[in-house]
């Protein structure tokens, strides 16, 4: 697949589903994934890990019409693995699918390892963490440091956490997507 189709993919995900509610916030699918790329990129994160945060959630755009892939008002369930391989699968490294894929496995960690983290999850928040296995146990934490990219997969989580405000100026969707394109470029 050439780096045109997929920012043609991309861009096509983001008109068909990117005004849709991000589940249970106040915000658009667009808006928060916006929002989590523009926290990476304040935080002088680099290329990988800010696109990381803008596509972290793509696996909820991607088409299903089946009932048991969806979380029930809350998404798609798996969202994080089947965003990862079907970026993967379109030339994006191994680092960026990593922090994509265990953004979800950050969120169970973090309410394992730092209980005061699961009162700060908003509703939704709360409501999928039940879907996705709950907080970790002990060995699974172990297992998950143990991670090459841990420290960045925390990371955007905590974007993914606070990529929920209402009524935030923010670069275009284009920013981000032309961010992605150079990435690929560089990479073929």
């Amino acid at each position: 697949m050439t780096t045109d189709e997929t920012i043609s993919e991309i861009t096509e995900l983001f008109e068909k589903h990117g005004a849709d509610d991000y589940y249970g916030e106040p915000v658009s699918q667009l808006e928060h994934m916006l929002q989590s790329a523009m926290l990476a990129e304040r935080a002088g994160a680099d290329d990988e890990t800010i696109i990381a945060a803008f596509l972290h959630d793509i696996g909820h755009l991607l088409p299903s019409e089946l009932a048991e892939d969806h979380m029930d008002n809350y998404g798609r369930v798996d969202h994080e693995k089947l965003g990862a391989d079907w970026l993967r699968e379109r030339g994006f490294s191994e680092k960026v699918a990593q922090l994509i894929e265990h953004h979800v496995n950050a969120k169970r960690y973090l309410t394992y390892k730092h209980p005061a983290y699961f009162n700060k999850l908003s509703e939704a928040s709360l409501k999928t963490l039940e879907f996705q296995g709950g907080p970790m146990t002990e060995a699974e934490a172990h297992d998950f440091e143990q991670n090459p990219y841990f420290r960045g997969i925390l990371q955007v989580r905590g974007w993914d956490e606070q990529a929920k405000e209402t009524d935030v100026a923010m670069p275009s969707a284009n920013h981000y997507l032309d961010l992605c394109r150079t990435y690929l470029e560089s990479r073929s």
